[in-house]
């Protein structure tokens, strides 16, 4: 079947098979090899892309329901060279560590700052809360979120200060208590 959608900014027709899903479109027909294909059953978030603004996970909607629809990836966050806030936002605050994740939990932080341009940490924890990340345990994510939304084109508020010694006064209460003990218990 021949569909046409609307990829990054550009409309695309392709032949595929009604089958096909749209994460498997992207990355094997398109070459947007930056969408993720992680658990295949909806629960790890790393195939999340927009689909006309809305965070979809691609591995679970078919590409013919893209048909006619404004389909962004990853790959369509930077525009003319300059990153998106969001992927600005990841870099400052190293919101990644092994980065597999980090697709999705772009996709859809995008999504929520385009809904709520200033949200606080519990909305950010809400809105990723479809994602899995193995890794970093969502304060760094959380962080470049926040880092982003202050640094949208308009944005009026300065970013919360970060500490790469340790946990911010926020953190402290959501982190694990600091062992003051040398390796391997006391002497």
């Amino acid at each position: 079947m021949q569909v046409t959608m609307t990829i990054n900014g550009e409309r695309v027709t392709a032949e595929i098979e009604p089958r096909l899903l749209l994460v498997h479109f992207l990355r094997d027909q398109l070459g947007l090899t930056g969408t993720h294909w992680g658990c295949d059953t909806s629960n790890c978030g790393t195939c999340a892309v927009l689909v006309d603004g809305e965070p979809v996970k691609s591995c679970t909607m078919l590409a013919a329901m893209a048909a006619g629809h404004e389909v962004r990836t990853v790959e369509g966050l930077e525009r003319d060279g300059t990153l998106d806030p969001v992927q600005q936002g990841f870099m400052e605050c190293h919101g990644l560590q092994c980065g597999f994740c980090t697709p999705g939990m772009m996709m859809t932080a995008r999504a929520l700052l385009d809904r709520d341009p200033d949200p606080d940490e519990q909305t950010i924890r809400e809105a990723i809360s479809g994602q899995i990340c193995r890794c970093t345990g969502y304060t760094t994510i959380v962080r470049a979120v926040q880092w982003a939304a202050a640094h949208e084109e308009g944005a009026e508020r300065e970013p919360e200060p970060r500490s790469r010694t340790g946990p911010t006064a926020a953190e402290t209460s959501t982190t694990q208590p600091r062992v003051t003990e040398p390796v391997g218990g006391t002497t």
